[in-house]
């Protein structure tokens, strides 16, 4: 899978470099086949993470599909000499597949992460939204940063249960890369997705309005940093002008 993708490096991760409506056909076309994949979200934050995590690290670069969500790395592209003209996002990805199961009908989807009561209202929105898609099952883990081997045993056993041909899962990152990675091959499902705030997103616990000018303008990280300036700062101030800083060293060779 990885080899038919059309890819371009970044700081030595291969990010693909496809539209928002190409990652979804890319992404539905792989469904269809019976092919299993999986995506990751590549932004500075998660970089520079990964900097120091080499589990991480591997996960991003384990991902079948790793897409450009943030315009730091839209820029970087820029920057770098490479192809990559918009930014993808966990929620681009989200409503695009979303779109194209629906019309397809018959299709499953199981999310895993966030909040029962975050779950209970992603579930009543589907059924508004998309309405031909079978919510599987939903399960919340224990809010942990490093789960028990029986933890992870019954979060498997409740996605094959349910045989999903998608599963969202919602665990911010690193945690919900290293958990695909680590058991992408005990998974029953065809797609897996790393997609974090997009439960809160969708649910409607976080404003996001995709069509708003900040999202448009490359600045949707500034309201969000309003509304959670304790755990948004570190991404911004500190984050960013790592992953800039390491874009321009590549670019200048030094």
């Amino acid at each position: 899978m990885k080899g038919k993708q059309v890819k371009e490096e970044i700081l030595e991760y291969q990010v693909n470099t496809f539209s928002v409506d190409e990652c979804a056909d890319e992404i539905f076309k792989s469904l269809q086949a019976g092919k299993r994949t999986w995506l990751a979200c590549f932004n500075p934050h998660s970089y520079t993470l990964a900097l120091k995590d080499k589990v991480f690290t591997r996960a991003l670069k384990d991902a079948d599909f790793l897409v450009p969500d943030g315009f730091g790395v839209v820029l970087a592209s820029r920057l770098l000499g490479g192809k990559i003209k918009e930014r993808v996002t966990g929620s681009d990805v989200f409503a695009g597949l979303n779109k194209r199961m629906n019309a397809a009908g018959t299709m499953r989807a199981f999310f895993l992460g966030a909040t029962n009561e975050t779950l209970e209202l992603i579930k009543k929105r589907m059924v508004q939204d998309y309405p031909n898609i079978k919510v599987a099952g939903c399960y919340s883990p224990p809010f942990k940063d490093v789960y028990s081997t029986s933890e992870i045993s019954e979060m498997v056993k409740l996605v094959n249960s349910a045989a999903p041909d998608v599963l969202w899962v919602g665990m911010s990152a690193p945690k919900q890369e290293k958990f695909i990675l680590e058991n992408r091959m005990r998974l029953n499902a065809k797609f897996v997705a790393a997609i974090g705030a997009v439960f809160d997103f969708y649910s409607g616990n976080i404003r996001r309005d995709a069509d708003s000018w900040f999202v448009r303008h490359g600045l949707e990280w500034l309201p969000r940093l309003i509304q959670e300036p304790l755990r948004l700062w570190k991404r911004m101030f500190v984050s960013a002008p790592v992953f800039l800083f390491h874009v321009v060293r590549q670019k200048l060779k030094f």
